[in-house]
């Protein structure tokens, strides 16, 4: 069977916090006032979204983000099962296809932090239940896992994220280096064994934010057979250059689409972009920013 790439369709967004946002504002899936939702993902005759659940542990007594992470898991389903006229769940490559073909939005399951799931690697077990495709190891808190690109930066994974990422690789469950430390991207790197994805990580070589990508890293992720996808938070952009920007590596190359830029923060008129790596080739994506909660 013909393996699924993300430039089969004209959107393929690799991370949104959209979820949070129904959960905790009431907002409909269907319709908001943010920066998306299905009802303009059906002006795309193919398009998949991947959901992040998400959620600052700043903002929650401790021990509970793990209850958080399965309330917007319900939520999540529950949307679905509303708009399932709409949108299906997908967790494979040939699921997103046969929704794509049923004129239905291909809809993923995320996790933004390892914190969410108490840093348990037990835990990836039962989000491998819910479908979940795709986990941050970190937000821009470090936790027990690794350290991240703004807190402990200097950290990388430490025996309980090696045992993490151990029990990821054998479930399918690919690991995000969006907002990880450097060190934690490397040493996650000597032990992947499924490709490495950064959902929203630009070049350190147009804007040198922490929050972005080497060319090295770029390469990594391309010999992976990952996935990178442009963050158009004004702070990680540096200018439009990303637009034009192609590391040596030829990882990384074009610039998002779309005319409705919302009104949060510093997402300005910008867009983010998914770019599948294929020797050097990117598919362009068209994708809307969701909002400044997880940047």
């Amino acid at each position: 069977m013909k393996r699924f790439s993300a430039g089969e369709m004209p959107y393929f967004d690799g991370h949104c916090d959209t979820i949070s946002r129904c959960a905790n504002r009431g907002d409909s899936l269907w319709a908001n006032d943010g920066m998306l939702d299905l009802q303009r993902l059906t002006g795309f005759q193919k398009a998949a979204q991947v959901f992040a659940i998400f959620a600052d542990w700043d903002k929650f007594p401790p021990g509970t983000l793990f209850y958080e992470c399965c309330r917007q898991r319900e939520v999540f389903v529950s949307e679905l099962e509303k708009n399932r006229d709409i949108a299906l769940p997908c967790r494979t490559g040939t699921e997103i296809r046969a929704a794509n073909e049923a004129g239905r939005v291909a809809a993923l399951l995320s996790i933004e932090g390892g914190e969410l799931l108490g840093c348990d690697p037990g835990r990836l077990e039962i989000a491998a239940q819910w479908g979940v495709r795709l986990v941050n190891i970190t937000w821009n808190h470090a936790n027990y896992l690794s350290g991240s690109h703004r807190d402990e930066a200097a950290r990388g994974l430490g025996p309980l994220g090696r045992e993490f990422v151990r029990r990821a690789n054998s479930l399918g469950i690919l690991l995000d280096v969006s907002h990880l430390s450097d060190q934690g991207f490397w040493d996650l790197e000597q032990m992947a064994e499924q490709p490495i994805v950064a959902s929203h990580s630009n070049a350190r070589a147009v804007c040198p934010h922490s929050r972005n990508l080497t060319d090295d890293m770029f390469i990594v992720i391309r010999d992976s057979g990952g996935v990178a996808g442009l963050n158009f938070w004004l702070d990680f952009v540096g200018g439009l250059q990303h637009g034009r920007y192609s590391p040596s590596c030829g990882a990384l190359y074009g610039a998002g689409r779309g005319e409705n830029p919302g009104s949060w923060g510093r997402l300005g008129r910008l867009r983010r972009c998914c770019r599948r790596h294929e020797g050097g080739a990117g598919h362009p994506a068209s994708l809307e920013c969701p909002g400044r909660a997880g940047v």
